[in-house]
C-alpha cells in the first residue's frame, strides 16, 4: 500500500476513534444527568391535572396519589381539576406542558380513547403526545335507579325500558365518560330506549338521581355504592364481568343473560411526551410502591378500585388496544357527541 495512503488511513481512523469516544462521553453524560435529575426530583411543586370534577372516582384516585407522593417526596403535589370537553381540555394542557415531570395527569379512558373517536378529532394524539407511566387500576360501574322506579331487577328494568312510551333518561359525569359509554352500549346491544343527560361531574348527576330529578344513572362504584348501601338508590347491575366483593348482592349485566356486555373505568397516570425514561420509571416505581402501602391499598380497594400498577411499556400497549376497542364500540353503536 502507498505510504501516503497508509498515513491518511491512520489519521482518519484516529479522528473517527476520537469522535466515537466524544460521542460516547456525551451520551453517557446525558444519561448520568438524567439519572441525577431523576434522583433529586422534585425540587418544586408537582401538579396532577384531572379533567373531571371534584369528588368523582378519577378525582379520588388522583387525590390519593397526590397525598401519598407529597408525603414521600417532601414536596407539594397539587390536584388541578380542569373539567370540560370530556377531559380533552385537561389532556391538551398536559400534552403542551414541559416534559420535566412537574405536570402529570390522572385520567380514565374518556379523554384518551373515547373522546377523540366520539368527536372525530382531538387537539392531541393519544399515543404520540403523552408519556405513559402506569395504569393505576380500574373500577366497575353500578347501574343505580331511584327507589320510585318500579323495576327491582335488571330484567324488570329492560322490560320497563322497552314498553315505556318515552325514553327513560340516565345521567353521567359527562359526554364520553365511562358511565355515558355504559349507557350507550346498553342501548345499542339490548335494544332499549334510554336518553343520556350529561352533567359536569358524577356528583351533580348523583345528586339529581338521589333527588328523583332523573330516574337512573351509571356511576363509578366508589361514588355510587354509598348511596345504594344507604338505601337512597337501588343497585340493579354491575357493568363489569364479575361481581364486586364490595357489592356482592348486585349482579352483573352478564348474569342477567347479556353475556357480551362488560365495561369498567380505568385510571391512567401520564405525562407530556418525551419525558426521560429514567424519570418516568422513577415516578412509576414510586407510585407502585406507595399504592401498595397497606393502608393506601386498603383505602383504594375498599372503594372498589382494583390496582394494576403496570410498567410504562405495558400501559402503552394497553392504551393502544383501548383506542381500537372504543373506536369500534362508538362506530358500531353509532354513538354521537351531544
Amino acid at each position: 500500500m502507498n505510504p501516503l495512503i497508509c498515513v491518511w488511513f491512520m489519521q482518519v481512523t484516529s479522528v473517527c476513534r476520537r469522535f466515537a469516544m466524544m460521542l460516547a462521553a456525551v451520551l453517557c453524560s446525558g444519561i448520568l444527568m438524567n439519572s441525577v435529575s431523576a434522583q433529586h426530583f422534585p425540587t418544586k411543586p408537582v401538579r396532577i391535572i384531572v379533567g373531571f370534577g371534584i369528588g368523582g372516582a378519577t378525582d379520588i384516585v388522583a387525590r390519593t396519589l397526590a397525598q401519598s407522593l407529597a408525603a414521600d417526596w417532601k414536596q407539594n403535589v397539587l390536584v388541578d381539576n380542569r373539567p370540560g370537553a370530556s377531559g380533552m381540555i385537561a389532556a391538551e394542557m398536559v400534552a403542551k406542558a414541559p416534559a420535566d415531570g412537574y405536570t402529570l395527569m390522572i385520567t380514565p379512558q374518556t379523554s384518551l380513547a373515547v373522546a377523540p373517536a366520539l368527536y372525530g378529532k382531538a387537539p392531541y394524539d393519544s399515543l404520540r403526545d403523552f408519556t405513559t407511566i402506569t395504569l393505576t387500576g380500574y373500577t366497575p360501574l353500578l347501574m343505580v335507579v331511584h327507589p320510585s322506579l318500579p323495576a327491582r331487577t335488571f330484567k324488570e328494568f329492560i322490560a320497563l325500558a322497552k314498553r315505556s312510551k318515552e325514553p327513560l333518561t340516565f345521567g353521567s359525569g359527562g359526554v364520553g365518560s365511562s358511565p355515558h359509554m355504559a349507557g350507550e352500549l346498553m342501548r345499542a346491544q339490548l335494544g332499549i330506549r334510554i336518553t343520556h343527560i350529561p352533567y359536569k361531574g358524577e356528583n351533580p348527576a348523583l345528586a339529581d338521581t338521589v333527588g328523583g330529578q332523573i330516574p337512573m344513572m351509571f356511576g363509578n362504584l366508589p361514588v355510587a355504592l354509598p348511596q345504594t348501601n344507604s338505601g337512597r338508590l337501588r343497585g340493579l347491575a354491575n357493568t363489569w364481568s364479575v361481581r364486586s366483593p364490595l357489592a356482592p348482592n348486585i349482579p352483573t349485566v352478564a348474569e342477567s343473560g347479556f353475556k357480551d356486555y362488560a365495561i369498567a373505568t380505568w385510571f391512567g397516570l401520564l405525562g407530556p411526551a418525551n419525558m426521560s425514561p429514567v424519570l418516568t420509571m422513577r415516578i412509576q416505581r414510586d407510585t407502585a410502591r406507595l399504592f401498595n402501602v397497606q393502608a393506601t391499598k386498603d383505602k383504594l380497594t375498599g372503594m372498589g378500585v382494583d390496582l394494576v400498577l403496570n410498567t410504562p411499556e405495558q400501559f402503552r400497549e394497553y392504551l393502544r388496544g383501548e383506542l381500537v376497542r372504543y373506536s369500534k364500540v362508538i362506530k358500531d353503536a353509532d354513538i354521537k357527541a351531544e
